[in-house]
């Protein structure tokens, strides 16, 4: 557990978007920098599936974070100028109520009593986080991938509270290969007979299931073109190889299996069914009835869409498609292409590309 995490307690109860309740729900975040005497430098991060709060550093806690090359002192979200938030998502296992959590009620953990997640849960109560702080209105609204979808709920739900709105590899709805892909995950963690229909036990369960998940996730986070750069034909060396005519035998697979294993009891399966479920089912359009509809609600005086060609999951013109649409009704609207070759995990992975367009647009 970070050292520099803090904690929002929702007084009462929170009512999820579509049905269920929870009871004084808990939201983990971090923060880096000074809020400024005006309360106008606020910069709110939105994560991906899988991210904790910990997106960089601090002198609380030296562990790099999951963003460490773009928040920080000089960085392009300069903490030294900026108060950045960094928001778990609710539904995660980093320290937000979740299904992993216990649930008051009963004394156990929720499992698959917790009720389905909307990104626009994951919304709403990051906006409490910022009231909690008492800030007004953000100096700017980030948010990559998964974060992305939640940055445009909240800038759907809460306009005119954010002078600058930043989009990464985001979009405003799953498209049909994307949903494929996570519902095959989905089914991975299911079908392995120790998920138990989610009742397994504390760092437990289907890890079977969620090492194959993790690896059809890694495949799909990254390019053909990168693999083949990468790694092309090359095999493990012969010390390594354990004599199974079907075990690893190219780098590749070696690349695979140490995420898999790397990411197999960090994170818990049944919030990684919940997070992935709402990254299927948000879609901008129940803002407004359609998607030009939904997106013409958010109101942001500058905005910085930022897409990648070789992703997978969040096609380039999906990202077209969010400039296009928020520029009905807010102020300098930009879309950037990059020719990044490692898909959708670019914004993690190519900082000399994202770098440079992330500080100009957050620059005075």
């Amino acid at each position: 557990m970070s050292t520099a995490r803090k904690y929002f307690d929702f007084p009462g109860t929170f009512e999820m978007r579509r049905g269920g309740v929870l009871e004084t729900p808990r939201v983990a975040y971090e923060t880096w920098g000074e809020l400024s005497a005006a309360r106008d430098n606020a910069v709110v991060i939105f994560t991906g599936l899988s991210p904790s709060a910990h997106a960089s550093s601090s002198q609380e806690d030296k562990a790099p974070g999951w963003w460490e090359e773009m928040v920080g002192p000089s960085r392009p979200i300069d903490t030294r100028k900026f108060f950045v938030i960094c928001i778990n998502s609710l539904g995660s296992c980093f320290g937000s109520t979740g299904p992993a959590s216990v649930n008051p009620a009963t004394g156990e953990a929720y499992r698959l009593d917790f009720p389905l997640v909307t990104l626009e849960d994951v919304a709403n109560l990051g906006r409490e986080v910022v009231r909690s702080l008492t800030i007004e209105r953000l100096y700017a609204l980030v948010g990559p991938s998964m974060g992305g979808m939640t940055a445009l709920a909240y800038a759907a739900m809460y306009p005119g509270t954010y002078e600058r709105l930043l989009i990464l590899s985001a979009g405003a709805r799953s498209m049909p290969f994307a949903t494929a892909l996570r519902a095959l995950q989905r089914e991975m963690i299911r079908r392995d007979p120790d998920w138990n229909n989610g009742d397994y036990p504390e760092g437990g369960g289907p890890i079977t299931g969620m090492r194959l998940a993790r690896k059809l996730g890694m495949i799909t986070y990254r390019s053909a073109e990168e693999w083949e750069q990468r790694f092309g034909r090359e095999r493990v060396p012969e010390e390594r190889k354990s004599g199974d005519s079907f075990a690893l035998d190219f780098e590749v697979e070696s690349y695979l299996e140490a995420h898999a294993n790397k990411f197999t009891g960090q994170f818990d399966p049944n919030c990684y069914l919940y997070l992935s479920r709402a990254s299927d089912i948000f879609d901008i359009a129940e803002h407004g009835g359609s998607v030009e509809a939904g997106l013409a609600r958010i109101n942001a005086p500058k905005a910085l869409v930022i897409g990648v060609v070789t992703d997978l999951l969040f096609p380039v013109h999906q990202q077209e498609e969010l400039a296009e649409g928020i520029r009905q009704s807010s102020g300098s609207v930009e879309f950037l292409e990059l020719a990044s070759i490692q898909g959708h995990d670019s914004f993690l992975v190519d900082m000399d590309r994202f770098r440079p367009p992330v500080h100009d647009f957050l620059a005075d």
